[in-house]
């Protein structure tokens, strides 16, 4: 096996299976255990900072590279700042971000018993 103690204190993007799905991680690569890497995004939301910590083991690394800053989107009269997309990417991944649309299926209130 690899060992990645190259990356320490790089900001990557590492691919990684799990499973039988090929998934994404972008972050700064903060350890390596010699059986794991361990990647850190530090998110800024309301005030507050928040991190996101990833242990994937190496036989579940599938590639790792350095990661280039992206450029501002622009998307009609409206400019996506790179910051935006890594609070939007780290939501999404901690399941907390919803797209517009309304839920499939309404929740009701479970009946009352008598």
């Amino acid at each position: 096996m690899a060992t990645y103690s190259d990356y320490l204190g790089v900001a990557v993007t590492v691919q990684y299976r799990l499973g039988d799905i090929l998934l994404s991680a972008t972050g700064v690569f903060v350890g390596d255990s010699g059986r794991s890497i361990f990647l850190e995004q530090h998110v800024e939301q309301r005030g507050r900072r928040n991190y996101f910590r990833w242990e994937i083991p190496y036989g579940n690394v599938h590639s790792i590279e350095k990661k280039t800053e992206p450029e501002i989107i622009s998307d009609a009269d409206d400019a996506v700042k790179p910051e935006d997309l890594r609070v939007r990417a780290a939501a999404a991944a901690a399941g907390r971000f919803r797209a517009e649309a309304p839920p499939i299926l309404p929740l009701a209130s479970p009946p009352k018993s008598a």
